[in-house]
């Protein structure tokens, strides 16, 4: 695409007009992935989360490997909201990552017109039931490759493969820290879910 986003709050330019057209999104991904971080960053609201400090009772369920700075975890839902381009709004509803929070995840993302997918490099393995889950439902999704400082890196090709990605499901590598790339993934999100839309009926 040709235009570019903006850095503020609304106004970013990747989609066109609709009027009023309000998107309930899902961000979703395995347990310390960064979903609340990413919904943080890109919500124009002050966000609404449910982390709740780690404790004991989660060792043996909580695999914290390769996670040294996760000390809090969602037992809800984080939620935030994203306007674009003044008439279209996404609202964001960030769910647990745990298997054992799967009916509340099945609640969330009821209603919802698509999944963003958040990913480790470091742990690619663990996308693959959340992925599994996000079929199950029906929900059209793209993939955000969460970019953690000591993370490896590998091209889009690699990670599609790996992922076993259908080659229209969106990948994008992001930050989660970082606006403008979240907002990337988001809008690849937003532009997937709306050409999955049925198309609108003709008036008789």
């Amino acid at each position: 695409m040709d235009s570019v986003p903006s850095t503020d709050r609304g106004g970013i330019g990747y989609l066109p007009s609709a009027a009023e057209t309000l998107m309930k999104l899902v961000v979703t991904g395995p347990f310390g992935v960064g979903k609340t971080t990413l919904i943080r960053t890109l919500s124009e609201i002050e966000t609404l989360h449910t982390e709740e400090a780690m404790t004991q009772a989660g060792e043996g369920l909580d695999d914290t490997a390769g996670l040294p700075e996760k000390t809090t975890t969602t037992v809800a839902v984080d939620f935030g909201r994203l306007t674009v381009q003044d008439d279209l709004v996404l609202y964001m509803f960030g769910t647990p990552g745990q298997e054992r929070f799967l009916p509340l995840w099945e609640d969330i993302a009821r209603g919802a017109l698509g999944a963003l997918v958040m990913v480790d490099t470091r742990r690619l393995e663990d996308s693959f039931a959340v992925m599994d889950m996000v079929e199950e439902q029906g929900l059209p999704y793209a993939v955000a490759v969460n970019r953690f400082p000591d993370a490896p890196a590998h091209p889009d090709e690699v990670l599609r493969k790996h992922l076993d990605l259908d080659p229209a499901t969106p990948l994008v590598q992001c930050d989660a820290r970082e606006r403008r790339g979240s907002i990337d993934a988001l809008i690849a999100l937003a532009e997937h879910a709306l050409t999955r839309l049925p198309a609108p009926q003709e008036a008789s």
